[in-house]
């Protein structure tokens, strides 16, 4: 279902205009990791998932949206799996572990909508791939946003950053974990001023 769906998705978003892709090749060519990539509007998770082809991203969804039963389904299709983001707790780390654990990739949007959920997410992408003992891959996307914003044919554009490996002989679990959101907020302050100068 993902393979078939992805394929429609490719061919829809290349009409619309289609996307630039700078430094794939820092994606790591097997194993698990976590992609952490910034988030504006729902159509650079689509360009997200399509240009890690032939590698299936499973994501993190809002649980709000497996609650609506046609599309929760749908979703749980395309590899995604709920998480609380009011209230996340232990059992939030389950699913992710799990999926490491296969040698899968996890998808993380951490550039929420409020201030406290941004920080939440960022570290949350860190623990994550801390308790997996895998790289995370920072990611940037600028293009369109909406289906609006698609209809003006304007290429998207998406930069990968260098891995970054959570563990540090200088510190405690903890304490790599607060650096490296730090770290990995900077990454993608780094990425999307280089983005933006690219053609």
């Amino acid at each position: 279902m993902y393979t078939f769906i992805a394929a429609i998705v490719k061919s829809i978003l290349t009409l619309t205009g289609g996307i630039k892709v700078y430094n794939k090749d820092l994606l790591p060519k097997e194993g698990a990791y976590v992609v952490a990539c910034t988030h504006t509007g729902w159509v650079d998770i689509l360009w997200l998932g399509v240009t890690l082809l032939p590698r299936q991203i499973h994501y993190m969804a809002k649980k709000e949206l497996f609650t609506i039963k046609l599309l929760g389904g749908f979703l749980k299709k395309l590899n995604a799996f709920p998480v609380d983001r009011d209230n996340p707790g232990p059992s939030v780390l389950k699913i992710p572990s799990r999926l490491l654990a296969k040698g899968e990739v996890v998808g993380i949007f951490p550039s929420g909508t409020r201030t406290n959920e941004q920080s939440a997410l960022k570290q949350g992408a860190i623990t994550i791939a801390q308790r997996g003992k895998v790289p995370v891959i920072p990611a940037v996307y600028i293009g369109p946003n909406n289906f609006k914003e698609l209809l003006r044919f304007k290429k998207a554009k998406i930069i990968f950053g260098e891995p970054l490996y959570i563990t540090s002989p200088d510190m405690d679990a903890k304490q790599a974990r607060d650096h490296f959101t730090h770290v990995l907020e900077e990454k993608f302050r780094q990425l999307e001023q280089e983005l933006v100068k690219m053609k």
